[in-house]
């Protein structure tokens, strides 16, 4: 699991307001509070995405899309110190290059599609430690808070393989040489640094980063439904240009290398707790 740190310890869910609450599947629960659609991350220790996980994310923001009584969307995670580490490393280790695709074109592609058809404003709400496909996962909402003590993360570099899909927004989000440095130098950075690059749009106290993504939800919310799905979906298509075709090179980008011998070298020792022989 990539940019793993302590053990994480469960985080109470509020549950005020709550209507409905139903798993999606045992590392993803959706929940309706009020007129707010909740998806919640709990796959302990560390939230790291499997193809089934990844799916039911997917599969949690396809539903927030057809439910007529949500109009904004919040993604979280349940425990306290994690948001999302990343890829299982059981995606990688050994495997194909075929099957690493078929991952890929769920957290690359899914997400992606998921997103640009939700047709509600999507808010990330960062709490802890957001480490490469937990990354993809945060900046894929339309808008990112983050807790006080949130670091952020693209360690991908440092066992072999490519933070393919950040190539892609990266860049557009921050410049070519700051996006450079923290793709190919895999440091973690706070969650100040990622507000003043502009990943994140706001910090707030960790007590309070929970409020701080409802209360926006519920300013989004509070607008005509019909003119935000409308212009929703204007802003999606200003923004897309050739960015779906950057998706599908990222797929082939990241699988051409996860196979190399260097890769699995730099996985198993990330596994091994060793310093890769390369």
């Amino acid at each position: 699991m990539l940019g793993m740190a302590d053990s994480p310890r469960p985080d109470e869910l509020r549950s005020a307001l709550v209507s409905e609450t139903n798993p999606v599947n045992e590392s993803v629960r959706y929940e309706l509070s009020g007129n707010i659609a909740r998806i919640t991350l709990e796959r302990p220790p560390v939230n790291a995405l499997s193809l089934e996980m990844i799916r039911a994310v997917v599969a949690a923001f396809r539903r927030a899309a057809s439910d007529r009584q949500a109009r904004a969307v919040v993604l979280s995670s349940a425990l306290a110190k994690r948001f999302s580490a990343g890829l299982d490393l059981d995606i990688l280790l050994g495997k194909s290059g075929e099957h690493i695709r078929e991952f890929l074109q769920e957290l690359y592609v899914g997400l992606y599609d998921a997103q640009y058809d939700l047709g509600k404003p999507s808010i990330a709400a960062v709490g802890g430690a957001a480490r490469g496909g937990g990354m993809t996962m945060a900046v894929s909402c339309d808008v990112v808070l983050a807790g006080e003590s949130a670091t952020f993360g693209y360690p991908e570099i440092d066992v072999g393989v490519l933070p393919a899909i950040h190539f892609a927004h990266l860049p557009r989000l921050i410049g070519r040489h700051r996006a450079f440095e923290l793709l190919f130098s895999g440091r973690a950075f706070d969650a100040r640094e990622a507000f003043e690059l502009g990943i994140v749009n706001k910090v707030v106290r960790d007590a309070e980063l929970d409020d701080a993504a409802m209360g926006l939800a519920g300013t989004f919310a509070a607008k005509s439904e019909t003119v935000v799905r409308m212009g929703r979906a204007a802003f999606m298509r200003q923004i897309d240009l050739d960015y779906r075709r950057s998706i599908a090179n990222a797929v082939e980008d990241f699988c051409n290398v996860a196979v190399t011998d260097a890769a699995q070298e730099g996985l198993r020792a990330f596994v091994e707790r060793r310093k890769p022989n390369w």
